[in-house]
């Protein structure tokens, strides 16, 4: 995120961190040690031995997916590749608004053949039971399988990290570390975290430690939120007192395994607590937008990053390619689209292999009660305009309803005209539509594939990721001085295109599923998938998911 900005430009340049599911921080991901890391995960998350899933963490995940599921186009109850890889991203998002790599919306999906079957079949010879058996179709308890593992392997990755910060401050997965011991090397786990591969800059901070009150942006808040989240283990293991563990709790030791737990829960709780550093962007750029058409004139976002806040300095051509910029109006000129700005991959704290922490997607809690609301895949335009008109937004003006009377009604019901006189909840056209209706808070959904909008980070785009301050004063200079008047007024709505996306036609038939232990086959099929994009073991280019589905080209996904 770009609250690093001072820090990096002091130090050095931020990078990512290493490889997916790597064995440790000598050893490069291999074939054996994803095949070997991919069983241990399904062990653990679904019922084989001591490490089964808690049924109800497996409980909650249905009942946070389960009204986007029954709004979901399905066959028979069951979804298909696509549309169980929009489910988890989603799920994520909303949980912890982590952006899982692999499961991002901008991903283009195609039918290329990637050699899924001789993978498993050389990985998991055991459990497949023949080449090339690819489901086509998912239930609801696969969904829940799938997000639970990868919800483990999330949790699980994080040791690779944490044994390297161990190992630094000369310990051991056998020390069991006093309060304050725990405290300190949990607070030098943060730094190597944020920090990605920046060793240099991750050593100058820790060998002075007064760097990092002056230069670690919030550090002193940092700090207490570590301390925060020991506590709550410590509580919880009050609550919940097992055998063996009574002394270390009257004397406050911590294991390796406690450290790894609350590091897992630092992981699912940081950006609730960074909200308000987003909250705090959102509310300088609404003040911007003048018009509330959920656009700041790059002019004024670059003035008030010379004048006021250091946070406004992305290049254009950054933001461009980030899918930020509207250009569509030669009258209003180049203007920064607030949501998606929120969103972009800039604006994400934490940059690690396997995910991001990104900020909040204020759509998504919209979307949600239209879903809860409406309970199947498509609604009526009279319904929808019924349900949408009594939402409130997070920057409305004493939570006063939309507008969706005039114009902007007009343009649902050009969707549902096309759509046999319903609207599809889950395409592309609707998210557009959601956007003009709540512009602050919904992105606006570009065409699958046309920007790297979730992937693309400072580090990955490169040094040119920042503006000049000549390059921002040129834009101040030139921008128009006049008012926009009334012929300007009528192009707010400039973006709007008609090309829709839909997330899949499940035409195809349910077939029978192959499991092992309770893990559903295709569970297995599709994390080797996601692993394997997470790592880059099938190239950042090379999105498609083979025999898994049968995938169309004019129908592709994308995020609400």
């Amino acid at each position: 995120m770009l609250f690093l900005v001072s820090l990096i430009l002091t130090i050095s340049a931020t990078a990512n961190g290493k490889g997916f599911l790597e064995a440790d921080e000598n050893e490069g991901l291999d074939d054996r040690t994803l095949g070997r890391d991919l069983i241990t995960a399904m062990d653990e998350v679904l019922g084989c031995g001591d490490l089964a899933a808690d049924p109800q963490r497996l409980t909650e995940i249905e009942s946070v997916i389960r009204p986007m599921w029954r709004t979901m186009p399905s066959t028979n109850g069951q979804l298909d590749w696509k549309s169980l890889r929009y489910v988890a991203h989603r799920y994520f998002m909303q949980q912890s608004s982590l952006l899982i790599r692999g499961l991002e919306p901008s991903r283009v999906l195609n039918s290329t053949d990637i050699g899924i079957a001789e993978i498993l079949n050389q990985h998991l010879p055991s459990h497949i039971g023949g080449a090339g058996a690819a489901m086509k179709s998912y239930s609801l308890e696969d969904a829940v399988a799938f997000i639970a593992a990868l919800d483990r392997l999330v949790f699980d990755a994080e040791t690779l990290l944490l044994d390297r910060v161990y190992k630094q401050h000369g310990m051991g997965r056998d020390n069991v570390l006093a309060f304050k011991q725990q405290k300190r090397l949990l607070e030098a786990y943060i730094v190597h975290w944020m920090m990605g591969e920046d060793t240099r800059g991750i050593n100058i901070l820790l060998r002075n430690r007064t760097l990092l009150d002056t230069h670690f942006p919030r550090w002193h808040d940092l700090r207490k939120f570590v301390e925060g989240r020991l506590k709550t283990l410590e509580f919880a293991r009050a609550q919940d007192m097992k055998k063996g563990f009574g002394q270390s709790l009257m004397e406050q030791r911590f294991t390796f395994s406690d450290a790894h737990e609350v590091v897992g829960g630092i992981t699912k709780n940081f950006q609730t607590y960074w909200q308000s550093e987003c909250h705090d962007m959102k509310s300088q750029l609404v003040d911007m937008d003048k018009e509330g058409t959920g656009r700041v004139r790059l002019s004024d976002f670059y003035g008030t990053g010379l004048e006021k806040d250091w946070r406004f300095g992305e290049s254009e051509e950054y933001l461009r390619q980030l899918g930020v910029l509207d250009e569509s109006s030669p009258w209003r000129g180049k203007q920064v689209i607030i949501p998606n700005y929120l969103q972009a991959a800039s604006n994400c704290i934490v940059s690690a292999p396997h995910y991001l922490v990104c900020c909040m997607n204020e759509c998504e809690s919209m979307m949600g009660e239209i879903e809860r609301a409406v309970g199947e895949p498509t609604v009526s335009v009279a319904q929808l305009l019924e349900i949408v008109g009594n939402l409130s937004s997070p920057s409305s003006v004493d939570d006063e309803p939309p507008q969706v009377a005039g114009p902007i009604s007009e343009q649902l019901r050009r969707i549902a005209d096309a759509h046999n006189g319903v609207v599809p909840l889950h395409g592309r056209l609707f998210a557009q539509w959601l956007h003009y209706v709540f512009p602050r808070e919904c992105p606006f959904p570009h065409k699958t594939g046309a920007f790297n909008t979730h992937t693309l980070t400072p580090h990955s785009f490169g040094k040119d990721y920042i503006a000049s301050k000549s390059e921002m004063e040129s834009h101040v200079d030139s921008a128009e001085k006049d008012d926009l008047n009334s012929e300007q007024g009528s192009e707010w709505m400039s973006q709007w295109s008609e090309e829709e996306e839909l997330f899949a036609d499940y035409a195809g038939e349910t077939q029978s599923l192959w499991r092992r232990c309770s893990l559903p086959f295709m569970v297995i099929s599709a994390l080797v998938v996601l692993a394997m994009w997470g790592t880059g073991v099938l190239g950042a280019g090379k999105a498609g998911v083979g025999a898994f589905s049968d995938l169309s080209t004019s129908q592709r996904s994308h995020m609400v």
